[in-house]
């Protein structure tokens, strides 16, 4: 028989940056609910708004058997289950399950014989197998693989990347049995048009996305830790990565400050697991130490160099701006940013500190870092260029100093360096 699209009712559990533009994909093929316990964020996208600025409004309005609620019983007519809600750590770098444990106990509630469940949040191997289906079966009273079937398949959006998108990304797919593998992977490949790579098992492919940004954390941890080692060899680690790419092998990477949902995040959840069954992961942990510090890093620089030509001046009189908030250029996204942890190294030494970031949203970063994003720009002591948004390529940075001897630290690698400019 001829797989159809259009014999599934698709309930995508979750409207951040990786359930939208899914719901909006699958929207444009068959009958979808696109569900989000956050009511304001529901009432955003039911006027087609997309506080993000992930998606325009036209993509939105062309998803025609689309329908944005907030009300739980709207999944009621849904056989497929996509479940996109955030896998974050918690205050001790342990795995946060709460999001996913909830989104399994609302599933229950609506599940019937022959309805799929698929898993797309970053979770460690074994993750679906051990904590979502036993809560699925017990719940509901339905066994799997006999009464309902589940699969994962691992998000690969990349916020702020237009060439990145949910439908010409490769999808990795598996199931829980044969017959669900194979339906799974249909229906993503409905609407994935770069194709879709069908895993062998759940649990592989649980850690093919946990790697792949692992293998990204310790990339980065590479060139980060260079740059510290430079700083003390007194050269510019821009000038040994230059030389460096001349050989055609070279894999090209800057230092900077490393966070986002994914690679800040995922390492802890291999990390957890492999702890969980008695190996420790050094090569994972170091990489995670090594980007941790580089905050610590940058600041102990800038002050190095502020003690030098600002001695006679008081803390009350030496004033830092960050420029950049978000985890990545050109995104929106605030979730575990990097330039948090700047602002708290500097800040908790006393010094006057201003975030400046018309990409991020200021509510959001009150609420979540207690933050005040400032939306004019004075002159201060010490500019540090965090993010490099391309609307920031019209910033004069030297018109924001205080002083002729006030310092640019450029973290980004992309301004011109003088005796007054630092880079990472």
């Amino acid at each position: 028989m001829k797989f159809d699209i259009k014999n599934y009712k698709i309930g995508i559990i979750g409207l951040g940056y990786v359930g939208l533009p899914m719901a909006i994909s699958f929207g444009k093929k068959t009958s979808t609910i696109g569900f989000d316990i956050n009511e304001v964020r529901v009432e955003s996208l039911k006027n087609n708004h997309d506080i993000t600025g992930e998606i325009d409004e036209t993509e939105i309005q062309k998803a025609k058997f689309l329908k944005i609620t907030s009300e739980r019983d709207s999944l009621e007519l849904c056989n497929c289950f996509i479940v996109t809600v955030p896998t974050p750590i918690d205050k001790n770098k342990k795995p946060d399950l709460s999001p996913l444990i909830s989104a399994c106990h609302l599933i229950s509630n609506y599940i019937k014989n022959n309805d799929l469940v698929i898993f797309e949040s970053t979770v460690y191997p074994g993750c679906t197998e051990e904590v979502c289906i036993p809560i699925l079966e017990k719940k509901s009273g339905l066994i799997l693989n006999k009464d309902f079937y589940v699969g994962y398949s691992p998000e690969r959006i990349v916020p702020g990347n237009n060439d990145k998108t949910f439908e010409n990304i490769i999808k990795v797919t598996s199931g829980s049995n044969h017959e669900s593998s194979i339906i799974i992977d249909n229906i993503y490949k409905t609407v994935v048009k770069a194709g879709t790579y069908l895993a062998p098992s759940i649990k592989v492919a649980e850690a093919s996305k946990a790697i792949e940004n692992s293998q990204r954390d310790l990339n980065i941890s590479f060139f980060n830790e260079l740059a510290i080692l430079c700083s003390k060899l007194n050269i510019i680690t821009k000038d040994v990565i230059d030389a460096a790419s001349t050989k055609w092998n070279f894999i090209r990477l800057k230092p900077g400050l490393v966070g986002g949902h994914c690679i800040g995040v995922d390492p802890y959840y291999l990390i957890h697991k492999a702890k969980e069954i008695g190996f420790n992961p050094n090569v994972i942990n170091s990489g995670r130490k090594t980007n941790e510090s580089i905050a610590k890093h940058i600041k102990d620089q800038c002050l190095s160099y502020l003690l030098k030509k600002f001695i006679d001046k008081k803390i009350s009189e030496i004033s830092f701006l960050l420029i950049g908030f978000t985890f990545k250029p050109d995104c929106s996204d605030i979730r575990n940013t990097g330039v948090y942890d700047l602002y708290s190294e500097i800040s908790n030494l006393g010094f006057k500190i201003d975030i400046f970031d018309p990409r991020a949203n200021f509510q959001e970063v009150k609420e979540t870092y207690n933050i005040k994003i400032v939306n004019k720009l004075k002159k201060y002591t010490c500019i540090i260029y965090c993010v490099n948004h391309s609307e920031f390529s019209e910033i004069d940075f030297n018109s924001l100093k205080d002083n002729k001897n006030s310092l640019v630290y450029d973290v980004t690698g992309t301004l011109q360096k003088n005796e007054y400019t630092f880079q990472l």
